[in-house]
């Protein structure tokens, strides 16, 4: 059985990254970096669930392969899969030099915003 304390501490860390981001969506033009903490929110989030599951703990930042080790107690969970898949360009392409095009916009942040709240929505609900 996992540690509950070590639980509510990935969650808690998920909703800071949330909830940074989700406060300066309206008044800040960086969007690339508010969609990476949508992104860090969600792997946060998929983390909780993989120490709740006492799953193999993956020093890893790819979503989708985060969720898919978590299907395996939790099949439920694949209705994620399309919000792992928004989220999952974020980590790299917001924070580094890539050579394909990228465009982040306050429209592009609130579908990321969407997306981490429906993850952030479905493991507390699956936690509890």
């Amino acid at each position: 059985m996992a540690d509950p304390k070590l639980i509510q501490e990935w969650l808690r860390k998920a909703d800071e990254d949330l909830g940074f981001a989700a406060s300066i969506i309206e008044d800040s033009p960086f969007y690339a970096q508010i969609c990476f903490h949508f992104q860090q929110a969600a792997e946060k989030y998929l983390k909780a669930i993989i120490v709740a599951d006492d799953l193999e703990f993956q020093k890893i930042h790819d979503l989708v392969m985060l969720l898919k080790s978590c299907l395996g107690r939790r099949p439920e969970l694949i209705r994620l899969m399309p919000d792992c898949k928004l989220l999952n360009r974020f980590y790299i392409d917001t924070r580094y030099p890539v050579h394909w095009p990228t465009d982040y916009t306050k429209d592009k942040a609130i579908l990321a915003q969407k997306a981490a709240e429906a993850i952030r929505d479905t493991v507390k609900a699956c936690l509890n």
